[in-house]
């Protein structure tokens, strides 16, 4: 398999320009589309993804069904859309594994090529923030920096496993602020919350919809938020990067579908997403889960998965994570 250059996404989305004859554009949709979320069922992605499904299906006219498909860090879903035909009738709810991660923590073992996801719009960025157990003497970022530079190695931070979003955040937080801290990986949040509750772990940088109701009920302890905006959801919290500079550990959440899938049927996806995303209950409902809906071009998205690819790139690299 090709190695990964996350410029041929690019040259991927170029593809879409081409005209498919003999295909009509009023002719998309007429029967039902799959959305595969490559998660489980009930977690964030697969949350967000049946409220969008919604929206979307009111706007084409057609049922927008969700189908779970988890497993390999998020490429089994991915390989499930690459395998099937070019007619956006498959969708896929991505989050930064299948192009944005995977490519560098799976070093060749990826079941597609990235280019053969092509990006449709933008969803939502998911902000993470920066949590650690109450008893770790700081109240700020810089505090808890200092306390980790005395206590070298000390400073445990849980992740949801290996490569996943809450590890490569806190690699990222352990580069930029330049301490030692040690990962411990679980088998899901779930048990990063328990162990951070108990004070297994001291730290962790993980979703805020995850971690709000025990830092609302004084269990865990925010220190900042993981994006340079401060969020809706918890407005009184600063960013990281007012520690850090340009410290940003948001992951990205959009919609993509097959390359080669005509670009009338990628244009009129877009323009639907757009407006469902814009549709201000959609976006209230967003916001209480502390995320930020925001939509785009395909060609904004195309751009943004070559500069993230290019952040997580040295950040697995640097910290030598790889997924088995």
């Amino acid at each position: 398999m090709n190695a990964f250059n996350p410029h041929l996404v690019l040259q991927g989305l170029l593809l879409l320009l081409l005209p498919l004859a003999g295909l009509a554009l009023d002719a998309y949709p007429n029967r039902p589309i799959r959305m595969v979320v490559p998660f489980a069922p009930g977690g964030a992605a697969d949350q967000t993804a049946r409220m969008v499904s919604e929206g979307l299906s009111k706007r084409l006219g057609q049922s927008v069904v969700v189908d779970n498909k988890p497993g390999g860090g998020a490429t089994t879903g991915a390989a499930f859309v690459v395998n099937s035909p070019a007619d956006g009738y498959t969708l896929l709810y991505t989050t930064p594994g299948p192009q944005i991660t995977n490519p560098f923590l799976m070093k060749g073992r990826l079941p597609y090529a990235p280019n053969q996801l092509l990006p449709v719009s933008r969803i939502a960025w998911v902000p993470s923030v920066l949590v650690i157990n109450p008893k770790v003497p700081a109240n700020t970022v810089q505090e808890l920096i200092t306390y980790a530079q005395k206590n070298p190695g000390k400073i445990f931070f849980g992740s949801a496993g290996i490569g996943a979003t809450s590890h490569l955040s806190g690699e990222l937080f352990k580069r930029m602020a330049q301490i030692e801290i040690t990962h411990v990986p679980y088998k899901g949040t779930g048990q990063v919350v328990q162990d951070l509750l108990s004070g297994n772990v001291q730290m962790s940088i993980d979703s805020l919809s995850v971690y709000l109701p025990y830092i609302k009920s004084g269990q865990l302890k925010a220190l900042g938020i993981a994006m340079p905006q401060r969020s809706p959801a918890m407005p009184e919290l600063p960013p990281v990067s007012d520690q850090i500079k340009d410290f940003d550990a948001t992951p990205v959440n959009y919609l993509s579908v097959k390359a080669g899938t005509p670009s009338e049927i990628v244009a009129r996806l877009n323009h639907e997403l757009v407006a469902t995303l814009a549709d201000p209950v959609l976006q209230d409902r967003m916001d209480k889960l502390g995320l930020f809906p925001k939509s785009s071009t395909p060609e904004a998205m195309a751009q943004e998965i070559i500069t993230e690819s290019a952040k997580w790139k040295r950040v697995i690299e640097d910290s030598g994570a790889t997924m088995e």
